[in-house]
């Protein structure tokens, strides 16, 4: 076989890919539309599209891409690429999508590497519009550099970069189902001490071993009164409970003195429980705190608990609280449901020990997903080397 053509030769987008300007044409019945939502990083489609007649489509619905055309979101700092293929074909996508009909000679599938690249991107990104949600104009992605080698030189780099891609893909996948199988090991374990549980164990209210248990409170009409905020008392909301990893140490907001004035300092320790937006989601203040009344606070007396049991426990009791909370307009329960509600306790000695059990665990579960993080940037960063090293000079 004659050498490999591999000298390349530096064009632009336009030149190489005129823009796509095949609009949405009228048609019988439904066909699936592509938000830019739908479509992931490298492609991927994500959850099943929305079926939409003609008369009745989104206003965005105005792109019709045919088989073969390469696309991406213009908005800038967003990484969404996609190639049509023949199931693609007749779709309709947003005009949040710019779509390049690849001219002769010019593989779809290495336009399509190149423009996940992150070389692209920061070009895509530079030419856009001001602002954050600014896009990328048909005449500025017409203008963005583009390297080409030959024809057959781009379809063996595609052939490679398909091979490595799919192999990045299972490894990915891989590495994301031990993270699963690692935390549903933990879950596991923690089920099965709260259910296999001996007969000394007493069902009690959580009332029934606290020295405070009620909601938070925010009295001030409105709410978002700007004189309550700004000062030096933590103020926490549901999402800081729901991101935190059993204590809670950090907050996105201050009360004042007239905010503290009208609300109530919690002492550190205290356990915090989310009644509303994010239903039993846990964790335990690192610092004295204010938080709304779509949060049950809980200091726990120590002589008949420990605080990590009771969160442990709440925790493998998320479910059943949380399917109390459906069926309301926004789901939430009541302070009635935790105040009624009865849970296992056996002795204070016994919950201490449960809690070095599970505390044990958890580090060793938290050690291994960050193993797995390491690994999957390390994968992502592969997939960057990889696609700037073929797009750019080729793979040897």
């Amino acid at each position: 076989m004659a050498p490999v053509n591999v000298r390349w030769r530096t064009t632009t987008l336009g030149d190489a890919c005129p823009i796509s300007s095949r609009k949405a044409e009228e048609f019988e019945g439904e066909r699936p539309y592509y938000a830019t939502g739908s479509v992931g990083a490298l492609g991927q489609l994500l959850g099943k599209p929305e079926l939409v007649t003609f008369a009745e489509r989104p206003s965005r619905a105005g792109c019709m891409p045919k088989a073969g055309d390469v696309g991406f979101a213009r908005m800038k700092g967003t990484k969404k690429v996609i190639r049509i293929d023949e199931a693609l074909d007749g779709a309709l996508f947003s005009t949040g999508f710019c779509f390049l009909a690849p001219s002769a000679g010019v593989d779809p599938d290495f336009v399509f590497y190149f423009i996940a690249s992150d070389e692209f991107q920061r070009r895509k990104d530079a030419a856009a519009g001001a602002g954050i949600m600014g896009g990328l104009r048909n005449a500025d992605a017409s203008r963005i550099p583009i390297k080409l080698p030959s024809l057959p030189e781009q379809q063996r780099i595609v052939g490679i970069l398909d091979r490595a891609f799919e192999g990045i893909a299972t490894a990915k996948a891989n590495t994301e189902k031990n993270v699963q199988n690692t935390r549903a090991l933990f879950d596991s374990y923690r089920r099965r001490v709260f259910a296999e549980r001996d007969s000394g164990w007493e069902e009690r209210r959580l009332a029934d071993v606290s020295v405070d248990f009620g909601r938070g409170r925010s009295r001030h009409r409105p709410r978002n009164a700007k004189k309550l905020y700004g000062g030096s008392y933590p103020f926490i909301q549901t999402g800081d409970v729901r991101n935190a990893k059993h204590v809670i140490t950090a907050y996105s907001q201050t009360y004042s003195e007239e905010g503290l004035a009208q609300s109530k300092l919690w002492p550190k320790g205290t356990l915090c429980i989310t009644i509303a937006a994010n239903i039993a989601e846990t964790g335990i203040l690192g610092f004295d705190a204010c938080f709304p009344d779509s949060i049950i606070g809980m200091v726990v007396d120590d002589s008949r608990a420990e605080v990590k049991y009771v969160e442990y426990l709440l925790q493998s009791y998320k479910v059943l609280l949380q399917a109390q909370g459906k069926g309301s307009a926004q789901d939430n329960i009541n302070l009635g449901t935790f105040e009624n509600q009865t849970f296992p306790f056996p002795d204070l000695q016994a919950q201490q020990a449960i809690v070095r059990k599970l505390d044990q665990l958890r580090r060793e579960t938290e050690r291994l997903e960050h193993i797995y993080e390491e690994k999957s940037s390390a994968l992502n960063a592969m997939e960057e080397a990889v696609l700037h090293r073929a797009t750019s000079w080729g793979v040897r």
